[in-house]
């Protein structure tokens, strides 16, 4: 997650230097079968996750153990089992790691209570925890990563899927609302349209001010703009948008209907970013 400007380009090397440093020989797959296996995760998502997306950390916390089997998982996972999944798969298993871990880290620091580190964002913030995404390591196929490591290099690095950014939660207010269920490969089409439509749902990530010629996005699709060029079934946008702007609004519209997909075609508004909410996506009336 942000700052996220560093990460607008690739070092290929990089990239290809992660993949080739996966252990082939670690202690296989969750199931032992090359098959997934994600009922710990789960039962996290089905006991502590609302309706809505937030999570009751403090309950998961003293409840933990299906996480931390979860996470193991991870670790133990079969390189050569993954290299014969398809590409869903593949996706999916990342996504539900990069979301699993963002938990892991959160109650591994809750309550957070940070004291240097972002100073400048709520006190229960994910960013009040040093080097969450940068710095802070899992171990996931044998092979110590970050959760920069998952999002850009495994996810943004090696698969054109900008429906990722309704999918991985930071854990934060103006994320994504957190799935109650795993993502799977046989049902990520299905499952990353309807993380879409949810998060274009809300006012602060997608809005439409015909008063005021206005259209309101969040900061995601400031971000990650690239990352939506050249989608499928993206609508064609006229007007004098940026091409980062009308990639993300073409995007925007597949999802919409009726007089909201014509008005974002015609292109006739400015766009501006919503500020980002980095308090914790903390389930109302937990400490």
């Amino acid at each position: 997650m942000p700052d996220v400007k560093r990460f607008w380009f690739f070092n290929v090397f990089a990239v290809f230097a992660g993949l080739w440093s996966f252990a082939y020989a670690g202690a296989g797959d969750p199931t032992g079968t090359g098959k997934l296996a994600y009922d710990d995760y789960a039962a996290v998502l089905t006991r502590h996750v609302d309706d809505n997306g937030l999570v009751d950390y403090a309950g998961l916390k003293k409840a933990r153990a299906p996480l931390d089997g979860f996470v193991e998982g991870l670790a133990r996972a079969d390189r050569a089992a993954y290299d014969s999944w398809p590409a869903a798969e593949k996706i999916a298993w990342w996504i539900n790691a990069y979301n699993a871990l963002t938990l892991r880290a959160v109650i591994d620091h809750y309550p957070i209570k940070g004291t240097g580190a972002g100073a400048d964002y709520p006190q229960n913030s994910i960013r009040r925890i040093p080097g969450v995404w940068d710095k802070l390591e899992f171990e996931v196929m044998a092979t110590r990563m970050t959760l920069d490591h998952i999002e850009h290099q495994m996810l943004r690095g090696l698969f054109k899927e900008p429906r990722i950014h309704a999918a991985l939660v930071c854990a934060a207010i103006s994320c994504p609302p957190l799935r109650r269920e795993p993502f799977a490969g046989a049902r990520l089409d299905e499952q990353l349209d309807d993380q879409v439509r949810r998060f274009l749902s809300r006012r602060d990530s997608f809005r439409i001010d015909r008063e005021k010629g206005a259209v309101h996005l969040s900061s995601i699709f400031d971000w990650f703009g690239e990352d939506f060029a050249g989608f499928a079934g993206a609508v064609p946008v006229a007007g004098g948008l940026g091409a980062k702007e009308k990639a993300v609004l073409g995007f925007a519209a597949r999802y919409l209907d009726g007089a909201d997909r014509d008005y974002i075609a015609a292109g006739k508004y400015t766009v501006t970013y919503t500020p980002y909410d980095w308090t914790l996506n903390e389930r109302r009336g937990q400490e």
